[in-house]
């Protein structure tokens, strides 16, 4: 029962974190100048304002200005593989696939910059984090993991006040009751359902200044706004042909349901630095983004299970049965077996309950820091018409305080490698393609399916059409391919060792049009 409320109540964080491009909390294609090359921290536009902010000043004067607009849909995909899971009378299968679906139909940005002389003022306003909501309509693995053993368990606790009964009544107590009810073998069934949203607003200001005719250094400062919903539900559940509420409270039809709802908002600031420096056809540039420290306010309307009165519950069912109260108090629920397995379900349900609920708990403050960042990028222009960038980024995951310092089991931060290139085919049509590695620090620790990244590579291609001297269009796609990541871990029922396999792994598709215009 305690496993089965806490994998429930952070099951959602599965469905909040719909970054479709950097690191855990941080998305990088804020602009669709990116999705179409995917290496641009060297490159001289008005995508700088982002990527390097520190050479917009080398725009030229006037007022720059880029609109943009993402599409972005992802699937999660884990395949868990249990014994138990053949126990689930309407899905037999084992092993199992899960499914979550994210879509963000709109994913806006704007960037601009006013040049004079030697400066660059600056704006950005995007989604720095999340930017969709997501959705599994069947819940999630770990769910009817714990669903399956508590079945068990179930079955356990009824052979175990058989078992006293019998020996207390003999032929006074005909049949096995409970075992009847719940069965011996562990057959369940639930339904469960998961959906989450996730933005982080992101408003940045800064100027740039250039220092000399090669080198320009940038500050500025990001506000950001955290917006996040979870809501889900594991209900309905039944242990053979009896709902489970029956044993916790007979008179709440929905005693054994598990309900989240839960909004978090929240409120942090990164302070942003960048130089670029310029010399013949090369170009370098370098930017770092401090850690955002985010603290989110919970609001929420929970409801869990409660075991507290399952003695209270069970005596009650005896002696409808007409089992001598006395019988009942002594011989039954006073059998060292019986009080073992109640005892056993209790201290498990007590020891993790503030864990379980800590998270999503009503009025509480979470910790959920966006990691330091740092790019650096280097290009190269070997012709008039063609431009070549590579990029590095390193995301410091390992020290952005999450809760319960979950951060700490990552094996390091994340890394990114990144090449693209464009070419001009003429004054008007100009076509780019690019390439980016993204690779986690993932511990197999790290890895649930209630919050899980791969490693990947991403593709990108577009093109630039110049609609008029001081107006262009970009379009860009970009797809992801995904690693796998597969776990193994053994579970303890009964007197039984399971093993419980995992094998994670995503797909993700964006589109995106930008229009950039100088005035």
């Amino acid at each position: 029962m305690n496993k089965l409320k806490m994998a429930c109540l952070t099951a959602a964080i599965a469905s909040s974190s719909v970054s479709f491009a950097g690191g855990l909390l941080t998305n990088t294609n804020q602009n669709v100048a990116f999705n179409r090359m995917m290496s641009r921290e060297a490159s001289i536009g008005i995508d700088g304002v982002y990527y390097n902010p520190a050479g917009v000043v080398f725009l030229g004067e006037g007022h720059h200005l880029s609109l943009n607009w993402q599409l972005a849909y992802q699937t999660r995909i884990i395949k868990n593989g249990y014994d138990l899971f053949k126990n689930n009378v309407n899905n037999p299968i084992t092993p199992r696939e899960f499914k979550g679906e994210a879509f963000a139909p709109v994913i806006p940005s704007l960037q601009y910059a006013y040049n004079k002389g030697r400066w660059s003022f600056q704006a950005n306003l995007a989604l720095t984090g999340g930017g969709g909501k997501c959705t599994f309509d069947n819940g999630l693995g770990s769910f009817e993991k714990i669903v399956g053993e508590t079945a068990m368990g179930a079955c356990g606790l009824a052979g175990a006040v058989d078992g006293a009964a019998k020996g207390a009544l003999g032929a006074a107590y005909p049949k096995n009751i409970f075992s009847e009810m719940f069965g011996t073998d562990g057959k369940y069934s639930y339904d469960s359902y998961m959906h989450g949203r996730q933005y982080y607003y992101g408003i940045s200001i800064g100027a740039a200044y250039k220092v000399s005719d090669n080198f320009s250094a940038f500050a500025g400062l990001r506000t950001v706004y955290a917006s996040c919903n979870y809501y889900g539900y594991v209900r309905d559940i039944k242990v053979g042909n009896t709902p489970l509420y029956t044993v916790l409270d007979p008179s709440k039809t929905d005693a054994a349901d598990i309900l989240l709802s839960c909004d978090q908002t929240g409120l942090g600031f990164t302070p942003i630095i960048g130089i670029d420096y310029k010399t013949g056809r090369w170009n370098f540039s370098a930017k770092y983004e401090f850690k955002t420290r985010m603290r989110l306010k919970n609001k929420s309307v929970n409801q869990a299970p409660s075991i507290g009165n399952l003695a209270g519950n069970l005596r009650t069912a005896l002696i409808a049965k007409g089992v001598p109260e006395v019988v009942v108090d002594n011989k039954i629920l006073g059998d060292p077996t019986v009080q073992a397995v109640m005892g056993g379900i209790k201290s498990k349900f007590d020891t993790a309950l503030g864990e379980a609920v800590g998270e999503y708990e009503d009025g509480k403050k979470i910790a959920g820091d966006i990691p330091a960042y740092l790019t650096l990028g280097a290009g190269y222009a070997p012709t008039d018409d063609l431009r070549i960038n590579v990029g590095f980024h390193w995301f410091d995951d390992k020290n952005a305080t999450s809760y319960n310092n979950r951060n700490k089991k990552l094996d390091r931060g994340t890394l990114e490698y990144n090449a693209g290139a464009e070419y001009d085919i003429n004054k008007r049509f100009t076509v780019s393609a690019g390439w980016q590695c993204t690779s986690y620090g993932l511990s197999d620790e790290y890895m649930d399916d209630k919050s899980f990244v791969v490693s990947s590579n991403s593709v990108g291609v577009g093109g630039v059409i110049r609609l008029t001297s001081r107006m262009k269009l970009n379009v860009a796609y970009f797809h992801t391919f995904y690693e796998h990541k597969k776990t193994s871990e053994e579970s303890t029922v009964g007197t039984n060792t399971l093993n419980y396999t995992s094998d994670y792994t995503r797909n993700n598709n964006v589109f995106g049009v930008g229009l950039d215009v100088k005035f």
